[in-house]
């Protein structure tokens, strides 16, 4: 492969690795794939054992972690235009913002698709389901603060920590969590999916997509 290559699915974790790709107007190759891919295109588990997307190559790099990949594009490119350097003030911040998006953000929300509509009718969890939802919505409170007085998370710029967050915030609403965002937080998500990049992304695989 002479080109970073992609392995997505359409809406899902991926988006986030894919929608970066876009803003930083890079030329990279993109494998569609039906989500899980694990349950409907076995075969990927011989190239990702893990069968989960993304799956993302770029020659001797291999990485599974959507806010990982992000962080990688920025620095092996040496893309600042989209993240921060170490000797900036806000550095950690944006770094927490960066893996907060899916260790706090996503996780909670990957649960309660999975006991809501992935699981056959016997396993599904309702309570489960419902406890995940509230505290996913409960996690937003450092977002809700933060967002009273910005247009984005650091540097009064757009940068791959919104890109991460962004998708959390995206994923929420596809759940039907967005009714309960905060005025400041909707604003800002509406930012987000006006920009070009992720109005692209997000229209890629929509005709196979599980994730409407």
């Amino acid at each position: 492969m002479t080109k970073p290559t992609l392995w997505h699915c359409h809406n899902s974790r991926s988006l986030r690795a894919l929608w970066a790709l876009e803003e930083m107007g890079m030329d990279y190759d993109l494998v569609e794939l039906p989500f899980p891919p694990r349950v409907f295109q076995k075969d990927f588990l011989s190239i990702n054992s893990l069968g989960t997307v993304p799956y993302f190559v770029d020659g001797e790099t291999h990485m599974t972690e959507s806010s990982g990949i992000c962080h990688y594009l920025v620095e092996r490119y040496q893309r600042y235009d989209f993240g921060l350097q170490v000797d900036h003030a806000e550095f950690g911040d944006y770094l927490n913002w960066l893996y907060h998006s899916d260790a706090t953000l996503t996780f909670p929300q990957t649960i309660y698709l999975r006991y809501t509509f992935l699981e056959p009718a016997e396993r599904k969890l309702p309570q489960a389901a419902e406890d995940y939802a509230n505290w996913y919505i409960a996690r937003l409170r450092r977002l809700n603060a933060h967002m009273e007085n910005r247009e984005f998370l650091c540097d009064n710029r757009f940068t791959i920590a919104d890109i991460a967050v962004g998708y959390a915030l995206y994923f929420g609403e596809l759940n039907g969590f967005s009714e309960r965002y905060t005025p400041q937080v909707k604003d800002y998500l509406a930012r987000l999916k006006a920009r070009p990049a992720f109005v692209k992304s997000v229209s890629i695989g929509t005709e196979s997509s599980f994730l409407k």
